[in-house]
């Protein structure tokens, strides 16, 4: 009965695209921008690529032995991600709630690949309802499907359900929300990399609902040496609304690196620091060149078309 269960959702409950993730694609629209641009899936390619593929063919697998399992769907929704397959991990989880109807899980990486999408209502729906699930219940370490240098995953189910919920409403421009949001992320991180990352963006919600005072009082938390294993980015924007890194030259210094995600992330705080402190026509430059880079999946990049989208 199993076996046929799987075979039943593999071919009928998920896309045929799912179902034949393994192959060659065509180029296909994933999403399209705030600006009406169509979006392109982006295929992983190089060393990576293949490693990504090798893992996305593991938690196919997985998801085929038990197509109800909730960690299987989990993984095979998020190696379905990390191979730019945004719209067929939605599915994956959507079928998921099926069977687990009150899974925090699924809703908050479903919520993620939302925001991705530009979906940002389904996203907030999604990410409440994730946050409702989790009251009374123990936060736990949620595992990286992308490890850091030292393989220490730094997130955990609750600290990411807010994160993403904030983001969202970012996004939107409803910044009273969004502050609500990460403060609760805020409160909930237990080391220096989740607190940099959330407070960078409760900053920047502070800037744009002209709380200044509390946009600088977050700012006597943050420290030259932190335990910082993997948002440097989000530590270094920190120091910089501090003054004592200069913005131009932390740009430079992004530039430079030809990291396109370095790029984007430290790109995005320094648009906005200038858009908060009154220079919109530096910030909407930033924003532009920002813009023009490949990783439109990435929150910088987003979050830099939400601002243009504004500003026209």
């Amino acid at each position: 009965m199993t076996n046929r269960y799987n075979l039943f959702a593999l071919l009928f409950l998920l896309p045929f695209s799912v179902s034949c993730s393994l192959a060659e694609p065509e180029p296909l629209v994933e999403a399209t921008s705030l600006f009406g641009k169509s979006l392109l899936r982006i295929e992983p390619v190089g060393e990576s690529g293949e490693r990504t593929i090798a893992q996305l063919k593991e938690a196919h697998g997985n998801w085929i032995a038990d197509s109800t399992s909730e960690d299987a769907i989990v993984w095979y929704g998020r190696r379905l991600s990390y191979a730019g397959r945004y719209n067929d991990a939605i599915q994956v989880y959507t079928n998921g709630l099926l069977h687990h109807p009150d899974s925090y899980k699924l809703r908050r990486h479903r919520g993620h690949r939302y925001i991705s999408i530009r979906k940002f209502n389904e996203a907030i729906q999604d990410l409440e309802e994730a946050a409702t699930l989790t009251l009374g219940k123990p936060d736990e370490v949620e595992p990286d499907g992308l490890p850091n240098a030292l393989n220490q995953p730094r997130s955990s189910d609750q600290t990411n359900i807010w994160y993403h919920l904030g983001l969202a409403h970012f996004l939107k421009g409803s910044f009273s929300k969004s502050a609500e949001a990460f403060e609760n992320c805020v409160r909930l991180s237990t080391n220096d990399d989740m607190r940099v990352a959330a407070t960078d963006w409760l900053y920047m919600c502070y800037r744009r609902l002209g709380r200044q005072d509390r946009a600088e009082q977050l700012l006597t938390q943050i420290q030259p040496e932190m335990d910082i294993i993997e948002n440097t980015s989000y530590h270094k924007r920190l120091l910089m609304y501090k003054g004592e890194i200069e913005a131009d030259s932390l740009l430079q210094s992004a530039v430079n690196e030809q990291n396109s995600l370095d790029l984007l992330t430290q790109g995005f705080g320094i648009g906005h620091w200038y858009l908060v402190n009154g220079d919109q026509g530096r910030a909407s430059r930033i924003f532009q060149l920002i813009t023009m880079q490949d990783n439109w999946a990435a929150f910088g990049y987003i979050a830099a078309e939400s601002e243009l989208k504004r500003l026209r």
